[in-house]
């Protein structure tokens, strides 16, 4: 019997075209087999923005809503949504480097979810647990996080110590997965990414939340000529998520614009869509409806490649699977 391919800007019941959700931070309602350890900010931080379970994350508007993405919630959610897989990425504001609730689900549902644990990448025992990983569950990407100094710079990156898990990704060709937490945007960050892409040409760089340009309205929506670097590198690509979304809402920048502004720059087949549930507020159809919205000044090539393509053939294709 012949089967049909679905096209992935057909309607269905939902009257969603099929997404792939490449940043999706799942949380379990089981705090006992899985129980939280939240990062703490020091006293004197001001307080922050209500976010999932009260936790910081992203723009939230004057009355957020913050459903707890539970596996058994999510995967209602996906299929009412149309969205055929999800890169579960570690929450660590709830489980810094435990990682076991990502690796569980993922192992639970290997076709719909894909993991993405978060380590910390000057720890010496990270290269090895990422071939444990690989070993015991599979794996399809690595986030690797560290410090910030007081000038904004984030020698974690690209240090002596990281470049061993780096050279761990280039082996088995896994994507590392990089949110550059910068002060003004992520910019200053292109030249060491562009050489670390250079060196790992079998990694997958992908930068979350499209290196979070300065949201200013103007010509280039604070992708300027230091972005401009990174569309020449074909192992780099962007997730364009609900984080993005309200950046724009909040500085009332067109969030379209911006889109098309970042699919003419680096392509729509290096930019992929990721809902951010669990650190963004709003339940998953808002998240799914305002990508939507975001992409009318796409072609449907286009959209089918941002919303469902490209970030199911980065961590899907390329991800590593524990055999048997």
């Amino acid at each position: 019997m012949t089967q049909v391919k679905q096209d992935p800007t057909a309607t269905v019941a939902s009257s969603r075209p099929l997404l792939f959700d490449s940043h999706a931070h799942l949380v379990a309602d089981d705090q006992v087999r899985y129980p939280r350890n939240p990062m703490t900010r020091p006293s004197s931080a001001p307080p922050r923005p209500p976010g999932v379970i009260g936790k910081p994350g992203g723009k939230h508007g004057p009355n957020p809503i913050n459903e707890v993405p539970d596996v058994s919630r999510m995967l209602v959610w996906m299929k009412e949504e149309n969205v055929d897989g999800a890169v579960a990425v570690q929450k660590r504001m709830i489980y810094r480097y435990d990682n076991s609730y990502i690796l569980d689900s993922s192992d639970a549902h290997p076709d719909i979810f894909s993991a993405v644990v978060i380590l910390d990448a000057e720890d010496s025992a990270t290269p090895g647990l990422v071939r444990t990983y690989i070993e015991k569950h599979g794996l399809a990407g690595v986030r690797l996080f560290g410090g910030r100094e007081a000038d904004g710079s984030m020698p974690w990156l690209n240090s002596p110590q990281a470049l061993k898990t780096w050279d761990v990704a280039e082996e088995f060709g896994l994507v590392i997965d990089l949110e550059v937490l910068a002060i003004g945007g992520g910019g200053p960050s292109v030249p060491a990414i562009v050489e670390l892409a250079r060196r790992y040409p079998n990694v997958r760089i992908v930068l979350d939340h499209l290196l979070e340009p300065e949201a200013t309205e103007g010509e280039h929506f604070g992708l300027d000529e230091r972005f401009e670097k990174l569309a020449h590198e074909k192992n780099i690509f962007f997730k364009f998520t609900s984080i993005n979304l309200d950046e724009y809402r909040e500085a009332d920048v067109p969030a379209e614009k911006v889109l098309r502004r970042a699919v003419d720059m680096f392509g729509a087949d290096h930019i992929m869509w990721g809902s951010d549930i669990g650190t963004s507020s709003g339940t998953y159809k808002e998240m799914v409806q305002r990508m939507i919205d975001a992409s009318v000044l796409l072609t449907d090539d286009e959209k089918r490649a941002v919303w469902h393509d490209t970030g199911k053939r980065v961590f899907v294709k390329g991800g590593t699977r524990r055999a048997g």
